[in-house]
């Protein structure tokens, strides 16, 4: 079939317009779906030299102002809530990257509540709050995960076991070391700390890989670790802060 002669002529300059809306689209969805963010990219740089990062290296045990949770390990903030590292991703929680190796940075509890490992849970806990410092008489739970090394080795502190339930723990409680395990030896995740605060229902926590399920933790932290505030700088606790005198682990012990 042949297309009549006057649009013949129009072909060309609607194949190159689809063209170049197809280049277009595309860098748009890598910009904003694949490429790392600037945050994410900084990754590889700070453990090349992680005294760049010195000034925005939280300290375990840091509070901000009047916080109710006191930072729960020692690194930079490089993954923030809201943040979209992929197409239909949105992080549930914040990242926190220590520059160092798998087994070596200590993690404590930002607040206290009762802690749960569940049996199958090589590199996580979750720690019950029964009142939430921001909104009294509503439960909710803290998430720590990647508590392992990329063939499942677990890091978390032996007081605490596959199968432990509702086990009371303080602020400043040390819960294991950072690592790398994402549950696929062949694809290990960054080593950094993941945290979040997530919701209750009928006295259960909910799926916290769905951001829904989640809260922002800028609030309880005294920081933008939201993207939608802060979706450039890294997190830096410039007003007043204190740090709790807990007692500092490392791989020497």
């Amino acid at each position: 079939m042949k297309l009549p002669k006057g649009w013949r002529k129009l072909v060309w300059p609607l194949l190159l317009a689809l063209l170049v809306l197809g280049i277009l689209a595309g860098v748009y969805i890598y910009r904003n779906y694949f490429r790392p963010t600037g945050r994410w990219a900084l990754f590889a740089e700070l453990r090349a030299n992680p005294q760049t990062f010195a000034r925005y290296t939280l300290q375990p045990g840091q509070r901000c102002g009047d916080a109710p949770f006191a930072f729960p390990t020692r690194g930079v903030i490089l993954g923030l809530w809201d943040q979209s590292f992929r197409l239909g991703h949105r992080h549930a929680g914040v990242d926190i990257f220590s520059g160092t190796q798998p087994g070596i940075t200590p993690v404590y509890a930002a607040y206290p509540g009762y802690l749960t490992r569940q049996a199958d849970w090589r590199a996580s806990v979750i720690i019950r709050i029964p009142s939430d410092p921001l909104q009294p008489g509503r439960q909710v739970w803290t998430y720590y995960t990647h508590l392992a090394n990329q063939d499942g080795q677990s890091f978390i502190a032996e007081e605490f076991p596959p199968g432990t339930e509702e086990v009371y723990v303080e602020a400043g409680t040390f819960l294991g070391y950072m690592g790398n395990y994402s549950g696929d030896p062949g694809a290990p995740t960054g080593l950094h700390l993941h945290f979040s605060v997530v919701k209750d229902e009928d006295g259960e926590f909910l799926n916290e890989l769905d951001i829904r399920n989640t809260y922002d933790p800028s609030p309880y932290f005294g920081l933008a670790l939201n993207h939608r505030d802060n979706p450039t700088e890294i997190p830096l606790c410039e007003g007043a802060s204190t740090i709790e005198p807990w007692e500092l682990r490392d791989a020497s012990d």
